[in-house]
């Protein structure tokens, strides 16, 4: 079991790696953009798309790595105040009983709407540029399911903290 959820929490260290890098090509996007439009009175017809596709992917992209790094906003008033074993709890309900039922019925939604994007060749129609929209579509369906992925390793760490009183995030 450990060496599974290794794997997940690598999987989510990659994929927020790749969404780091993702903020290179919507930095040159913007600047070449700005300067296209300012400097030369030529504005693209592809910036903005690539700005708001890379931005979407950064956002859905960094969310697994967020939560393995318990970065995610919290309301945490009271949370951080109470036991570990408490927290766990709190942790097992929250995981088991809202998110994960909530994010795998979404990730399976997102996966028929990338798979319907591509099947009928759709376009963003957003701009003049107007690519194929199933990429951007795929990333989310893949953000959504390594979301997922890793809120079954948090859930498991949480039972686990239940079960033997060792906290997993413990230094």
């Amino acid at each position: 079991m450990n060496a599974v959820l290794r794997s997940i929490d690598a999987l989510s260290g990659l994929s927020g790696r790749i969404a780091a890098w993702v903020i290179a090509p919507l930095i040159f996007a913007m600047v070449y953009e700005v300067a296209a439009r300012y400097l030369f009175n030529a504005p693209t017809i592809w910036a903005y798309e690539v700005g708001y596709m890379a931005m979407g992917a950064n956002f859905l992209l960094g969310a697994a790595y967020a939560l393995r790094e318990r970065a995610h906003i919290r309301i945490d008033v009271a949370y951080t105040h109470f036991p570990p074993r408490i927290k766990a709890i709190i942790d097992v309900v929250g995981y088991g009983a809202l998110f994960l039922p909530f994010s795998i019925w979404l990730s399976w939604r997102l996966v028929l709407y990338a798979h319907g994007s591509f099947e009928s060749g759709e376009h963003t129609g957003a701009s003049a540029w107007s690519p194929l929209i199933w990429p951007l579509r795929a990333v989310f369906a893949i953000g959504f399911i390594l979301l997922s992925l890793q809120a079954v390793a948090e859930l498991v760490r949480s039972l686990r903290m239940l079960i033997t009183g060792v906290d997993p995030h413990a230094s």
